[in-house]
């Protein structure tokens, strides 16, 4: 049952008081994780087994340090809920969502894909109402399983160590994990491990997102659509996501100055500002959701 309580004290935390405003610590992790890439990665030339040192120099030190203050007596409880507190980032999403909602609600295009820009690695600049739409509701589905439940999932599993392996390996696969010539070797480690940690928890996500939604198109999507997704995770999360609002995403992106044409997801019409709306009520109906579940069997098990 503490853990439980534990789980629902974290995502409070995060509820009411956001990400840290000044020095958040993941933000020194990432100038920690820049200069393991600079010595290990250097000209671009590091292969994979400087990828694999990188990534343990970086993670395992500092997964090791959570459960060792984990263990204090006394303040071990504490240690937990901030671990899991810092490794959430709900109500970020949708603080930084809400703006493209608003934008879009008052015909504010240039600010609207200004705002989505913010969220998303594609190019912005040439969106329609509609490009900016599907690009924040893939972004939420999408965030709300990594920055909301394989946090949780992993926290559940393992504690404070787990969640912080969890989110320091899921960083540097948003800073190494990329198919380019700088990280298609160094960065191989930082990817796989990033999506063997989120398997499990992004099936669980999808399976969610079905139950909370329009569960028959949902499952029938998750089953057909996702094989296409180049992503492992990515694609069961965003295709039962998509099925579950009922609407149509995937198609032509440009990334990086490059057109990108993916597989359809979901079906149904594009979606609009509501459905952007939409899909973050579903991350939070799957999140109160999973912590009824976690206190439910904690109760039980108590």
């Amino acid at each position: 049952m503490s853990l439980a309580l534990t789980c629902v004290a974290g995502v409070a935390l995060d509820i009411v008081l956001g990400e840290p405003r000044r020095m958040h610590p993941l933000v020194l992790f990432g100038r920690w994780a820049d200069a393991l890439e600079r010595h290990f990665n250097v000209a671009g030339r590091g292969w994979r087994s400087h990828g694999v040192t990188a990534w343990c120099l970086a993670v395992l030190p500092l997964t090791l340090l959570a459960w060792l203050l984990a263990s204090l007596p006394g303040v071990g409880w504490l240690v937990e809920v901030l671990a899991l507190y810092l490794a959430l980032g709900l109500r970020s999403l949708s603080e930084h969502l809400l703006p493209v909602i608003a934008a879009l609600r008052q015909g504010d295009l240039a600010q609207a894909r200004w705002c989505v820009g913010r969220v998303v690695s594609r190019d912005t600049r040439e969106l329609d109402e509609q490009g900016v739409a599907r690009a924040a509701t893939e972004t939420v589905l999408e965030n709300g399983s990594d920055a909301v439940f394989a946090a949780l999932f992993w926290f559940i599993v393992a504690g404070a160590p787990g969640v912080v392996l969890y989110r320091l390996s899921n960083t540097l696969d948003a800073m190494w994990g990329y198919r380019n010539a700088r990280f298609e070797r160094f960065g191989w480690a930082a990817a796989r491990i990033d999506d063997l940690l989120n398997y499990l928890p992004a099936r669980l996500v999808a399976l969610s997102y079905a139950l909370l939604g329009n569960t028959r198109l949902a499952l029938r999507c998750w089953r057909q659509q996702a094989p296409q997704w180049d992503s492992p995770n990515a694609g069961p999360v965003m295709a039962s996501g998509a099925g579950a609002l009922s609407v149509g995403l995937g198609g032509s992106a440009i990334y990086h100055g490059q057109a990108h044409q993916r597989p359809a997801l979901g079906e149904g019409p594009p979606p609009q500002a509501r459905d952007i709306e939409r899909a973050l009520d579903l991350v939070w109906a799957a999140l109160g959701l999973w912590l009824l579940v976690v206190l439910l069997g904690g109760w039980i098990y108590a």
